[in-house]
This record gives structure tokens, C-alpha cells and sequence, in this order.
């Protein structure tokens, strides 16, 4: 079965989702292609946090009701030292520059009934999705539907947004990239529990080793807890997973509740340049990942795929690929900046607590950081400014 559309937008997650809804804001026809079906789609849950910058980038494209209504201000930081808790009031720091505490699949379920609902083609179990002719005039892409009908889509443009392990980057040949890797040297273990929230946003600095807590709605946390980078999740059963995050969080009455998901995340960084081959645009974490802390991941996929919509728009519509050609650059910029924010404040939080991560001097340094970072108001403001997507 043969068709064709101006853009094809392979993966159905934030990155791809929201450049689905920009393109059908901005005239510009395209087909979504999911591998998973709409239940697993539905049910991922990752990120909890929209910064300032991407709720700008809704607000600009007339979504912003639609996508957060009922959802609240990110608006304090707790930073608690020892058990001794520091509140960072982020809305005052940025000058009024907050974000949204919404779950990612809060946010996912919005935005494909925002595109469902305005007509959008969007097609799940989409199997053996393989894009072709990257480097030509007329590339197309692949697929077999759940019945195992083959189809074959051409289109002017693909934006890949299926992820680390998707096909898109995979489908460029490796000498057309330069690829940057960085392992943090730590893990953390997550969990999902249905336990109270914590009244805002936590990280908690300790020798027993860094630990975060976030709200993930009104009767769901997540929690972070600082492990060696090759620990399983069968090493951390229910018991431990609370007795640490009470040691750590340095709060004994810990309101607990059924735990729901347990994982490792590998604290690495990765970044490919350039974000495009040829006809393929690279959206998300296809081209960047980024470790959880500063909540990063994504905020920069939103902000890709705004860059691409308006760059796609000016192409589709006025022939004009100029923003094309400077989309890579454009969103590097962005990305290195909050790679390096996110590495700052991963040795910033960690280096601070166990002394057995990086020594007792690098230990100090970081203490004295955090102290510059309560007490001084340009740091502060710094700071702010960065967790505002700046």
C-alpha cells in the first residue's frame, strides 16, 4: 500500500507528539508511527516536570489550556543538607519564570487526544518501521501494520523521534555523525510508589548517599536514591527502598505506600552532531540524552521539536530551508548548555554527600557551592534561571 504526506514522524512520545501537534497547528500534513500500541504508549511514565521554556512553547502555540490545565506551578526547590532543609524559591529567583508539575503520561494522553481530536494520523503497532533514502529528494518509510499489511509512505521530511534505541539514528551511516558519551560514574535506583507526595520538589544531600523525592500528581512520588552503577533492581527490595529513603531524606515518619516500578537509571550523557542526515531530522533523545537531574530530558525534546515545526513550516510553505539547515546548530546550543547544567548540579548534589564518590576535598568544594548557592542572589539567580530552561 502505497501513500505519501509532507512529513513523517516516527516515534509517538513527547518529542514526536508535540512536533505532530505543532505540524497540524501550522498547516504542515504528516503521519505519525508508533511501534508500541496506545495502552503502552499511555502508561509510560518518566518525567514530571515542564520548565518555563516549554510552557512557553505551548502558550505560544495556543495549547498551553489545553495541555496543563489543573496542573500546578513548579514553584519551590527543598534542598535539604544533613536533614537541615534550604527552600529555594524559584518563582522569585527567575523573576516569575516557573514551570508545571505534570507526569509525562498526563501529559502524552493530552497530547494525543489534542492531535486525535484535530484529525491527526496517528497509527500504533506500526512493526518493522524503516525509513529509506535519506540522503535523496524523495525519501520514504516502511511499516507493517498489526495485520501484517506491508505500507510505504513518501514524504518530503522524517523526523525521528523514537528514542535512544529507535531506528532513525541507526538508519544514518556512522561516519555522517560525531557522537560524545559521558558516564557519570553512578546510578540511581527509581522507584514509582503510590505513597503521599512530598509538598514540593526534594533533593537530600548525605553521607548515606543523594536521594530525591517528587510529586507525581496527588497520590503518587517518585522517588531517586543514589546505587552503584550495577545494581539490579533485585537488589533493592520494599524494605530497603524505604529504609534508605528515610535514612537519606532524614525524615523517620516517611509516609510509605505500595511501590508500582523499580528501576536503574544509568547516569550517562550522549549527544550526537549533527541532529540531521539529509532528509532525517533527529528529535529528542534520538540525538541527545541527558541524566534525570535538572529534569532536562524532556524539556529539550519539546524545544527540538518546536525548532523543527517552524523550520518545517517555512519550507513546506515557503519553500525557505534555511531554518532547516541551521536546525542542528540551533539546538545544540540548547542542549550542551543544559549537559553541562546537569552535570554541574549531578556533582554538585552527589560530590556533597558521600565522600567516598570523589574524596574529602571535592567534598568541601561542593558544600561550599551549596552554600554559595543559598546565600548569594546572583547565584541563586543563576541557578533559577538555568532550572527555568535558560
Amino acid at each position: 500500500m502505497r501513500e505519501s504526506t509532507p512529513v513523517v514522524v516516527i516515534g509517538a512520545g513527547p518529542a514526536g507528539l508535540t512536533l505532530a501537534n505543532l505540524l497540524r497547528l501550522a498547516g504542515v500534513g504528516c503521519v505519525v508511527l508508533e511501534r508500541q500500541s496506545r495502552s503502552h504508549v499511555a502508561r509510560r511514565q518518566r518525567a514530571g516536570v515542564l520548565d518555563y521554556a516549554s510552557t512557553r512553547i505551548f502558550e505560544e502555540w495556543g495549547l498551553a489550556e489545553t495541555l496543563l490545565a489543573g496542573m500546578p506551578e513548579d514553584r519551590v526547590l527543598e534542598i535539604r543538607v544533613d536533614g537541615e532543609p534550604h527552600l529555594l524559591d524559584m518563582r522569585a529567583l527567575s523573576g516569575g519564570r516557573t514551570g508545571r508539575a505534570i507526569p509525562q503520561q498526563v501529559l502524552v494522553a493530552r497530547l494525543m487526544a489534542a492531535f486525535l481530536d484535530g484529525g491527526g494520523d496517528l497509527r500504533f503497532d506500526a512493526g518493522e518501521v524503516t525509513p529509506h533514502d535519506l540522503d535523496g529528494t524523495a525519501p520514504k518509510v516502511t511499516y507493517r501494520d498489526a495485520d501484517g499489511t506491508l505500507h510505504e509512505i513518501a514524504c518530503d521530511y522524517i523526523a525521528g523521534c523514537d528514542g535512544y534505541h529507535g531506528v532513525t539514528r541507526e538508519s544514518v551511516p556512522a561516519e555522517a555523525m560525531t557522537t560524545y558519551s559521558y558516564d557519570h560514574g553512578i546510578g540511581w535506583f527509581t522507584v514509582l510508589a503510590d505513597a503521599p507526595p512530598p509538598r514540593r520538589p526534594l533533593f537530600a544531600i548525605s553521607a548515606h548517599g543523594f536521594a530525591a523525592q517528587f510529586p507525581r500528581g496527588p497520590a503518587a512520588c517518585r522517588l531517586y536514591l543514589e546505587c552503584a552503577p550495577d545494581d539490579m533492581p533485585a537488589d533493592w527490595n520494599d524494605d530497603r527502598v524505604w529504609e534508605q529513603s528515610r535514612l537519606r531524606l532524614g525524615d523517620d515518619a516517611l509516609p510509605t505506600g505500595p511501590i508500582t516500578d523499580k528501576a536503574v537509571v544509568e547516569m550517562r550523557s550522549f549527544v550526537v552532531d549533527p541532529m540531521r542526515y539529509g532528509r532525517l531530522f533527529l528529535v529528542g533523545d534520538a540525538a541527545h540524552i541527558i541524566t534525570p537531574m535538572g529534569g532536562k530530558g524532556m524539556n529539550l525534546a519539546i524545544a527540538d521539536a518546536d525548532v523543527l515545526a517552524r523550520a518545517l513550516r517555512a519550507a513546506v510553505h515557503d519553500g525557505d530551508e534555511e531554518p532547516l539547515a541551521a536546525y542542528s546548530a540551533t539546538c545544540l546550543r540548547r542542549v550542551w548548555n543544559q549537559q553541562e547544567f546537569s552535570r554541574w548540579l549531578t556533582e554538585l548534589t552527589h560530590e556533597a554527600g558521600d565522600s567516598a564518590l570523589a574524596g574529602t576535598f571535592r567534598r568541601q568544594l561542593a558544600r561550599a557551592r551549596l552554600d554559595r548557592l543559598f546565600a548569594s542572589g546572583p547565584a541563586g539567580r543563576a541557578f533559577a534561571d538555568l532550572m527555568a530552561g535558560g
